[in-house]
C-alpha cells in the first residue's frame, strides 16, 4: 500500500496525541504536542507549523511538525528553550517514514531540512541520516553540545554508593552543613495551582542565581516561561522542587517527568545562601525524590556545568544536522 501525506495543524496533531497517545514515539519531551503549542505562541513570529503526516492506509506511520520558509524547513523548536528535538514515527515504521518525509520534500521543492540539534540515540541521527545519504543526500552532521545523564538505581543510597568517594563525601559534607544551619525542607511541587502559585519566587531565584540567567530571561521569554509552567503542569509533565531553610526558599527547580526520566531543566537559588551550597543540594533532592517516585533515568540535559559530572551525570555527545536534498 502506497504512503499518502497530509499537512494538519498543531491543533490536529493535539487532538491526535490526546486520542492515540501510544501509538507513535512520542520522543523527546521536547516534541510533545503541548509543548510545541507553547513554543509556537511564544516564538514563531506568527508563521504557523506545518505538521507532516504520513499514512500508510489509516495508520500513521510519522509526523514531522515543520516550520518551512522558501525552500528551507526545520522542526519545530529553538536551542535556547528546546535542548533536542527528532521526528516522531510508529515503531517499525522508521525506514518507511523517513523514505516518504524526504521524497515529500523534495517534491515540495524543499532544498534544505535544518533539523537542528538531535540525540545520537534520535530517530534523525540513526535512520533518516542513513536514509538521505543512501539517496544521495549531503548531510552535515556536526558534533554540538554535551548533555549528561545518568541511570537511577532503586535506592538513593545506591545512587550516593555510585557517585565516586570525593563526591559522595562532598554531598554527604555539604547536606549534614546546611542541615546543621537551620531547619531544612525539601517539596517537590506537581500541581498546576502550586507551581503557578511559585514561579514569582523562581523566577526571581533563576536571575539572582547568574549573571548570564539576568540576561537570559528577557520580558519575552518570561512570557514562555510562565505559559510554559501553564502548559506543562496542566497536562501533569512538570515538577517544581523548593528548597526551604527556617521556612526561606533558598533554591528552587524545575524540571519534567515523562516515560520514567526526570529532565532537569532549570534552576536558581539565594545567592545570599551559596556558602549552603543550596544549588547544588536542590539537585540532589530531586535526585533523591525522582528515584523514590521510580524514575530510572535523571536527564540533567545540555551544558558543561561541573555539577552535573559531580552528581553522575555521563556526557552524551548531541549534533547538529541538516540535510541538503
Amino acid at each position: 500500500m502506497s504512503n499518502q501525506t497530509s499537512v494538519e495543524t498543531l491543533d490536529w496533531l493535539y487532538s491526535y496525541w490526546q486520542k492515540n497517545p501510544s501509538e507513535l514515539r512520542w520522543e523527546p519531551l521536547f516534541m510533545l504536542p503541548p509543548w510545541l503549542m507553547c513554543w509556537t505562541r511564544n516564538f514563531s513570529s506568527g508563521r504557523q507549523p506545518s505538521v507532516v503526516a504520513i499514512r500508510n492506509g489509516r495508520q500513521i506511520t510519522g509526523i514531522a511538525p515543520l516550520l518551512i520558509e522558501n525552500s528551507t524547513a526545520r522542526l519545530v523548536g529553538s536551542p535556547d528553550v528546546c535542548d533536542y528535538l527528532d521526528i516522531v514515527c510508529a515503531p517499525n515504521q522508521e525506514q518507511d517514514f523517513c523514505t516518504a518525509l524526504l521524497h515529500w520534500m523534495k517534491t515540495n521543492n524543499i532544498n534544505t531540512f535544518k533539523v537542528g540539534i538531535v540525540r545520537p540515540d534520535s530517530l534523525v541521527a540513526t535512520i533518516l541520516k542513513d536514509v538521505a545519504l543512501k539517496s544521495g543526500y549531503q548531510v552535515i552532521n556536526e558534533p554540538d553540545e554535551m548533555s549528561p545523564e545518568t541511570l537511577l538505581p532503586v535506592t538513593f543510597n545506591q545512587y550516593l554508593q555510585m557517585l565516586d568517594a570525593k563526591q559522595r563525601h562532598e554531598v554527604n559534607r555539604k547536606a549534614r552543613r546546611l542541615e546543621e544551619a537551620g531547619t531544612v525542607n525539601y517539596t517537590t511541587l506537581s500541581s498546576s495551582p502550586d507551581i503557578l502559585a511559585s514561579m514569582d519566587t523562581f523566577l526571581k531565584l533563576f536571575v539572582a542565581s547568574r549573571e548570564g540567567k539576568a540576561k537570559f530571561l528577557t520580558p519575552e521569554m518570561e512570557i514562555f516561561f510562565r505559559d510554559m509552567a501553564n502548559t506543562m503542569s496542566a497536562q501533569g509533565l512538570l515538577r517544581m522542587g523548593v528548597l526551604e531553610i527556617d521556612s526561606k526558599v533558598a533554591a528552587s527547580v524545575l524540571a519534567f517527568e515523562y516515560h520514567s526520566t526526570t529532565y532537569l531543566y532549570n534552576s536558581g537559588f539565594d545567592p545570599s545562601l551559596n556558602r549552603l551550597s543550596v544549588g547544588i543540594l536542590s539537585k540532589v533532592y530531586l535526585i533523591r525524590d525522582s528515584i523514590s517516585s521510580g524514575m530510572k533515568k535523571f536527564d540533567f540535559l545540555k551544558g558543561d556545568e561541573k555539577y552535573k559530572s559531580h552528581l553522575g551525570g555521563k556526557e552524551i555527545q548531541l549534533r547538529k544536522i541538516s540535510i541538503q536534498l
